[in-house]
């Protein structure tokens, strides 16, 4: 029996499953940390991960959801410590997925009295969460904390439930029939949502109308790839992923082009420029020049989210419902078709994609590694099972063009992009969840030096609770923040400004000894397989150092005259590194071309 409001709060989010918390202490949740400690000391209590910093907890908690389905929490302190949680608050709510937020607060006395640390905590969160509410009575805090998990659950959105320090602990009350006092259950809502019959024969009409029809497919998609696959088989359509459904569907189904956009395959853009008919499951794809032409296609949309259908494309059907429900439904509705050669097509294209991709992959730069070297060898040594985290920079651009998961594996990122913060966080979430899979994190070394150094301690502190301790880091060491610099040539037409591109060179190979772990500095292409192979064999944490070249374009997979014309237009004012990236480009962009006209000739190729 619970005995004061701390002891239930945590009981009951047991009750909703939870196991695994990850947070950083304060005084404005001191008693409520103490209760945490008095549950783990008596073996009754949770998991309590405690990272470096509080938006890492965030972080974490936001990967924890994502990797294993469940609701993640995390606990913090009153303003400041509150305040560091928004950036993965933030990155649970763009990714859509359900996050628990416990902060602390200063006594109820002091609310509203600006004294030190008492800050409006619920505005603060307004914006952020679906669900943001202040527990002021022992009698309110079993309604507040099952509205907040069944909230999040049912919105996939973060919720937050404020905690001041005085009522952590109050005596926890026993619930009894009175006027105001809500008795609420610790049971979520059903998000296994079927759309009614009538909607689902107009979205098959829409489908079977179709010749030529791509699914575009997200995360919000997972647990449904069985029937996305085969309503795919039945009507022949080809099937992009977003970036962040990438393991939704395996990559050895041959007319799965991977993704589409900047960082996606031609393949894919061919898809998109072909199709007479798209079909979005679980996705919100933000990037509208990259879909269809209005009026090209015909469009069928599902998602759980009903504020997100309809609002990227002028789809005729949208479907408020979970994917997999969904397709199970209107499947039986799907017509049978016999003509394969818009499969055979999609397939065909991105045989020569991968060809292609490999060509990048071994290309030689005058001014340093790679990048894409180390991933091109990376996917070939994927254990089963692997798990596979990138960031947000040009690293997120080698990952969409070189790694394949197969069924099993598992791979995430921020889908907000303008987050460097995920690689690492999400990292160490998956390697708590499956502590017995091999987890991959890639990162750049400006992310790296924002939040990922100080992980390698979190890493090291909980190493020797994980099942198999293989953990592998690669950092792309190319000494700048090579995203931006590639944007601000690209989109806007301005040469790289040293003064905030540059990153200070570091050690991060030796910064890993210094930790006890294994690092391996990679300064040459050939080197990289090596490097690869050995950080795979170690049980234990391996960081591969990789230098590489700061000029290696990201070339999207068609060249637009806006991209080129801004790119010379920056390099024409002045461009610091104009010369290097004149030349990286030219090696990539020659090799393409090679790869293009070898395709098309069908030359070095097996199958002839």
């Amino acid at each position: 029996m619970a005995t004061t409001v701390s002891e239930f709060v945590i009981r009951r989010m047991q009750e909703w499953g939870v196991s695994r918390v990850f947070g950083y202490p304060g005084d404005g949740i001191g008693a409520f940390d103490g209760a945490l400690g008095a549950a783990d000391r008596s073996g009754t209590g949770l998991q309590y991960i405690r990272p470096t910093h509080e938006e890492m907890a965030a972080f974490m908690a936001t990967g924890h959801a994502k990797f294993t389905g469940e609701v993640g929490v995390c606990i913090a302190t009153s303003s400041p410590g509150a305040f560091h949680l928004l950036n993965g608050l933030y990155d649970a709510k763009s990714d859509n997925v359900p996050v628990v937020a416990l902060v602390g607060q200063q006594g109820l006395a002091s609310i509203g009295t600006f004294t030190q640390q008492e800050d409006n905590l619920e505005r603060v969160f307004a914006d952020v969460a679906c669900y943001v509410q202040t527990i002021t009575t022992p009698e309110q805090a079993q309604a507040v904390v099952d509205t907040a998990f069944r909230t999040a659950i049912a919105r996939l959105q973060p919720a937050v439930i404020v905690l001041p320090h005085d009522v952590q602990a109050m005596k926890a009350e026993q619930l009894g029939v009175e006027h105001w006092v809500s008795r609420s259950s610790a049971v979520a809502a059903s998000t296994r949502i079927t759309p009614p019959a009538d909607e689902l024969q107009r979205a098959a009409d829409v489908i079977n109308a179709g010749s030529k029809v791509t699914f575009l497919v997200g995360a919000g998609a997972r647990g449904a790839t069985d029937e996305v696959l085969e309503a795919a088989e039945r009507i022949g359509a080809g099937i992009i992923t977003a970036l962040r459904g990438k393991d939704v569907i395996p990559s050895d189904v041959p007319y799965h082009s991977q993704q589409v956009g900047l960082l996606g395959s031609l393949p894919s853009l061919h898809q998109i420029e072909g199709c007479d008919t798209i079909v979005l499951l679980g996705t919100n794809y933000p990037y509208g020049e990259f879909l269809p032409k209005t009026g090209q296609a015909r469009g069928v949309q599902v998602d759980l989210k009903p504020e997100q259908l309809g609002i990227r494309y002028p789809t005729e059907v949208n479907l408020w419902g979970d994917v997999r429900s969904t397709l199970t439904a209107l499947l039986p509705l799907l017509d049978r078709t016999e003509d394969r050669s818009w499969q055979e097509g999609i397939a065909a294209g991105f045989h020569d994609w991968e060809q292609e991709m490999a060509a990048q992959a071994m290309l030689a730069f005058p001014d340093g590694g790679n990048p894409r070297r180390i991933f091109h060898e990376l996917n070939a040594r994927l254990p089963d099972g692997a798990v596979v985290t990138c960031d947000a920079g040009t690293t997120a651009d080698w990952y969409g063009h070189h790694i394949r998961l197969r069924r099993g594996m598992r791979g995430d990122l921020s889908g907000r992009l303008a987050s460097m913060n995920g690689a690492m966080p999400y990292a160490i979430a998956a390697k708590f969840a499956h502590s017995d899979c091999t987890v991959v994190c890639t990162i750049g070394d400006g992310a790296f030096q924002m939040l990922g150094m100080n992980e390698l301690i979190t890493v090291k502190k909980y190493l020797a609770s994980w099942d198999d301790p293989t953990f592998v880091v690669i950092v792309m060491h190319n000494d700048d923040l090579a995203q931006v610099s590639w944007e601000m040539r690209t989109e806007d037409g301005n040469p790289v400004w040293r003064g905030s591109q540059d990153v200070e060179s570091v050690d991060y190979a030796g910064w890993a000894r210094l930790l006890g772990f294994d690092g391996i500095t990679v300064t040459k292409d050939e080197d990289a397989a090596a490097a690869v192979e050995a950080a795979l064999a170690h049980r234990g944490v391996t960081v591969i150092d990789d230098l590489v070249t700061r000029n290696a374009p990201p070339l999207p997979p068609k060249i637009t005259a806006e991209y080129r014309k801004n790119t010379l237009k920056a390099f024409a004012k002045g461009d610091p590194l104009a010369p290097a990236a004149l030349v990286d480009s030219a090696e990539g962009l020659v090799s393409e071309g090679i790869e293009r006209v070898k395709g098309a000739l069908h030359l070095g190729d097996k199958r002839d």
